[in-house]
């Protein structure tokens, strides 16, 4: 999945992610970056943005992000086996994988 169609894939959920109130930086690699910023009224969602600034930053493939936004990859699962990596505050990834599993 390209990153423009992750970024789609979020903003289809930002009504539910808008409960999030924090900041997460999806780190994918060479495939690039994406911000979820869901600390105004809107969620913005930015890919590659200018700045790495975030509450916590989320390493993971595009194909592993994918399927965590379609809940086909249980967050806690993928942290287990390596395929996720969180840096920052682990609460926040928690109340995200919380949001992603409604």
């Amino acid at each position: 999945m390209a990153l423009d169609e992750l970024v789609a894939s979020m903003q289809s959920q930002a009504e539910k992610l808008k409960e999030l109130n924090h900041t997460v930086l999806f780190d994918l690699g060479d495939d690039g970056r994406i911000l979820l910023d869901a600390t105004g009224d809107t969620v913005k969602i930015i890919a590659n943005p200018d700045s790495d600034d975030a509450d916590t930053t989320l390493a993971l493939s595009t194909e592993n992000l994918a399927k965590l936004m379609e809940g086909n990859l249980n967050p806690m699962v993928a942290f287990t086996m390596g395929r996720l990596k969180i840096f920052g505050s682990k609460g926040v990834a928690l109340k995200l994988s919380g949001l992603l599993d409604k």
